[in-house]
């Protein structure tokens, strides 16, 4: 039954008027256009999903690009002709040419204990500090970035601070070296510098560092300086993968594609096509130096089943018996994920400088050369 009760007509005419307006053709094919502006949306989505495998297949290129990622200059805006910007004011910057027309961007930063008499020097007296009683350290950095970034910059305070010579550069093709990226090209431009070095600090203690992607050039690295019977005197390995192709299987990166059929065709086959490998777990069976390997068990990019399962196939290594092999782990309760092992305060004893000699907070600056291993 209507109401005819005074203001109802008012009620009715207005559910009257909302009634017509739900039911206009108006309303419909604004409904009927937002369905069909989604549908586009997806099938767009959907397309561009599907057209990626290909287009890396038919361009390997392009996968070369997202392993090396040396076009990302993070931080940007960055002069790597100033270390003292980042903190750095015991750091020389100069170039080596590894080859003819290759320029390649160095930084020296020498021990802690140095940094006063290092203020104002040019590079002649950065070189002649490796006379120095202290030991080197080769840093090879991973992909994107350059010898700047921040996590790397932590790391060389903390290994100075420790009375470490950091030596780094940026491998052709990132930062402001020359050249383009490859594989071939990181282990010839770490080969060029760890001689360039060798003739420097004679006999001292010279030691490799890898981490990430720099933990497949160092093993590259140091197979050859043991094939040729010159072993360094240590190799560190930080956050390392087994080969390129397992851990591009394992990136992040590649969840979206890992259970498309032809994933191994598309993906990890254009991978050996630009001819990157990377082949961490064959070179171990050509070390003979102590090798130790660092791995946070929360770390997403590299993942931690990958380091464990290189410092398996090491402890396996007839040329590694009879060195010291260790692996450590580090929980995720300290959140040191792939980048932050640096902040470790047990640093300094995993990398045998003889005693647990530093905290976060409170760096030992008494470190004598005597005391380094």
């Amino acid at each position: 039954m209507i109401s005819t009760a005074p203001g109802s007509e008012f009620f009715f005419e207005d559910q009257c008027k909302m009634l017509t307006l739900s039911l206009s053709p108006a309303c419909v094919c604004s409904r009927y256009g937002l369905m069909g502006r989604l549908k586009r949306i997806l099938l767009w989505v959907l397309g561009v999903y599907i057209t990626i495998p290909f287009l890396v297949k038919l361009c390997p290129s392009i996968q070369a690009k997202l392993v090396f990622l040396n076009f990302v200059r993070l931080p940007y805006f960055i002069d790597l002709k100033r270390p003292q910007d980042h903190g750095l004011n015991h750091t020389y910057n100069f170039y080596l040419q590894p080859e003819t027309g290759v320029n390649i961007g160095v930084w020296h930063t020498v021990p802690d204990q140095m940094w006063k008499e290092a203020q104002g020097k040019d590079r002649e007296w950065y070189d002649s500090t490796f006379k120095s009683p202290y030991p080197v350290m080769l840093y090879l950095h991973g992909n994107a970035g350059t010898r700047g970034g921040d996590h790397r910059v932590q790391l060389y305070k903390v290994l100075s601070l420790l009375g470490y010579h950091v030596v780094t550069f940026d491998y052709r093709g990132w930062g402001d070296s020359d050249g383009s990226p490859s594989e071939s090209g990181m282990t010839s431009d770490a080969l060029f510098l760890y001689q360039w070095m060798k003739e420097r600090v004679g006999s001292k203690p010279l030691n490799v560092w890898g981490h990430s992607l720099g933990t497949g050039v160092a093993t590259n690295l140091v197979r050859r300086l043991c094939d040729r019977g010159t072993p360094p005197n240590s190799l560190v390995l930080e956050s390392p993968f087994t080969n390129i192709r397992e851990e591009a299987k394992s990136h992040p990166f590649s969840m979206v594609y890992r259970y498309l059929p032809g994933f191994e065709w598309f993906f990890l086959d254009t991978i050996s096509a630009n001819d990157i490998r990377f082949a961490s777990d064959e070179n171990v069976d050509h070390i003979s130096c102590p090798l130790l390997i660092l791995h946070a068990e929360d770390d997403s990019v590299v993942p931690f089943h990958l380091g464990k399962k290189l410092y398996n196939i090491a402890s396996q290594s007839k040329s590694l018996s009879g060195h010291k092999l260790q692996f450590i782990p580090f929980p995720v309760s300290l959140a040191y994920k792939h980048k932050f092992i640096y902040r470790s305060p047990e640093l300094c004893a995993h990398i045998h400088c003889g005693k647990k000699c530093f905290t976060v907070d409170n760096l030992c600056n008494d470190l004598r050369p005597t005391e380094q291993k």
